[in-house]
C-alpha cells in the first residue's frame, strides 16, 4: 500500500507538472499580430460609451515588443530535465498537449486570428495563475496572455465576468516594475469599454499617484499615463484627476519627449471638457514651460501644446469670469496665459521655426488669445 500511494502521488505530480508546462507555453508564446481589433472604432471611440466628443485620445498598449517577449519557451518540472527517459517522456507529453489545445483553439477562434486568443475557460485559468501564483516570471507570462486577449471587444467584456479586473488591479501593489507594467497594460487594454471603466475608476488615485511617483521616463510611467489617457476618454471621471494636474505639467516639463506626448495627450483630454477648464488654468506649471517653445522642441510636441492652450482659451470666458481671476494663484497657468506680453515674447520667438505648420499654429493661437483677453481694447 505504502508504495502504491508513492506511484500514485507521482503520478499526480508528473499530471500537474504537464498542465502547468502546457499553461507556461500557451502564456509566452503569442504576440498580439492586429492591433486594429483593439479599437474598432478608431481613436477617441470606447466601447459603448456615448460621451465621447472631439478627437480623443485612445491608447492601446502594444505589448508585441521583440525585448519582452519570450519565444515558444516551454517550462518544464525540474524532473523533465533531466536526461532520464522519463524526463523525455514528460517533456514529449507536455509538447503533444500544448499542440492538441493549440490546435482546438485554433478551430474555435475566427479565421483571421492567432492561436493566442483564449476561451473562457482557458481565461479562467490564467486569472488563477495571476491570482494565485507568486513567481514573477509566471505572473508576466500570465499579464502578457491577459493583454494580449483583451485587446479583443469580445474578450474584455469576459475577463470582466470572470472576476479578472480586481485580480489583475491587485497585482499593482507589487513592487516589481516588469510585473506592474504588465498589470498596467491589461487594465489599460480592458478601459477600453465603458462597464470596464465604471469599475476600474476605484483605481484611478492609485494609478495616478503610482504614475507621477514613478521613475521618470519608466515604463510603468508610461503605462500608467496611458491607463489615465484611456480612463479620461470620456468626461466621466476625468474630475477625479483635478489635483493631479499641476504634477502632469511637471512631468511634461521634466520627461522626454515621449513622456511629453503622453502627457500631452491626457491633458489634450482634459481641455477638450468645459468643466475642466478652471481645473486646468487653477494648476500650477513650472517656469521652463515657455521655454520649450523654440525651434529645437519638438514639432508634434509644439502643435498639441497649442491645441490644449486654445480649447482651455476657447471654453474660458475672460469677461464673465474677471470678477472671480483672482481665484487663480501666481505661478498657474491662467497667469502663463494672461501675462500677455510675456507669453507673446516667448511664443512669438518660434515665428522663425523652420515648420510652415508650426508658425501658421503659432499665429492663430496669438491671435485668439488677443482677442479673448483684450476684446475691449480692440474695438
Amino acid at each position: 500500500m505504502g508504495y502504491a500511494r508513492k506511484v500514485g502521488w507521482v503520478t499526480a505530480g508528473l499530471v500537474i507538472g504537464a498542465g502547468a508546462c502546457y499553461c507556461i507555453y500557451r502564456l509566452t508564446r503569442g504576440r498580439k499580430q492586429n492591433k486594429e481589433k483593439m479599437a474598432e472604432g478608431g481613436s477617441g471611440d470606447v466601447d459603448d460609451a456615448g460621451d465621447c466628443s472631439g478627437a480623443r485620445y485612445n491608447d492601446w498598449s502594444d505589448d508585441d515588443d521583440d525585448s519582452n517577449e519570450s519565444k515558444s519557451i516551454v517550462w518544464y518540472p525540474p524532473w523533465a530535465r533531466i536526461g532520464t527517459e522519463a524526463g523525455t517522456r514528460a517533456r514529449a507529453r507536455a509538447r503533444a498537449r500544448a499542440t492538441r489545445a493549440r490546435r482546438a483553439v485554433q478551430k474555435r477562434a475566427s479565421p483571421n486570428s492567432d492561436d493566442t486568443v483564449l476561451s473562457p475557460q482557458e481565461l479562467q485559468k490564467v486569472l488563477c495563475l495571476v491570482e494565485m501564483s507568486e513567481k514573477p516570471y509566471i505572473l508576466e507570462a500570465a499579464l502578457i496572455a491577459l493583454g494580449n486577449n483583451a485587446a479583443y471587444a469580445f474578450n474584455r467584456d469576459i475577463i470582466r465576468d470572470l472576476g479578472g479586473l480586481p485580480i489583475v488591479a491587485k497585482i499593482l501593489n507589487t513592487r516589481d516594475p516588469i510585473v506592474k507594467e504588465k498589470a498596467l497594460i491589461v487594465l489599460n487594454n480592458l478601459s477600453v469599454n465603458a462597464e470596464n471603466q465604471r469599475r476600474l475608476k476605484v483605481y484611478m488615485n492609485q494609478v495616478c499617484d503610482d504614475t507621477i511617483t514613478s521613475r521618470l521616463n519608466s515604463s510603468v510611467q508610461l503605462a500608467g499615463l496611458r491607463l489615465l489617457t484611456n480612463m479620461t476618454v470620456t468626461n466621466e471621471y476625468q474630475h477625479m484627476l483635478a489635483n493631479s494636474i499641476s504634477d502632469f505639467f511637471r512631468l511634461f516639463s521634466a520627461g522626454n519627449e515621449e513622456t511629453k506626448l503622453q502627457v500631452l495627450k491626457l491633458l489634450l483630454n482634459l481641455a477638450e471638457n468645459p468643466a475642466m477648464t478652471r481645473e486646468l488654468l487653477r494648476a500650477q506649471v513650472p517656469s521652463s514651460l515657455g521655454s520649450l517653445f523654440n525651434k529645437k522642441e519638438d514639432k508634434e510636441v509644439i502643435l498639441k501644446l497649442l491645441v490644449i492652450f486654445e480649447n482651455i482659451n476657447d471654453n474660458f470666458k475672460w469677461e464673465e469670469n474677471e470678477p472671480t481671476q483672482n481665484q487663480f494663484g501666481e505661478g498657474s497657468l491662467f497667469f502663463f496665459l494672461k501675462e500677455f506680453q510675456v507669453c507673446a515674447d516667448k511664443v512669438l520667438g518660434i515665428e522663425s521655426h523652420h515648420d510652415f505648420l508650426v508658425k501658421v499654429k503659432v499665429g492663430k493661437f496669438m491671435a485668439k488669445l488677443a482677442e479673448h483677453m483684450f476684446p475691449k481694447s480692440q474695438e
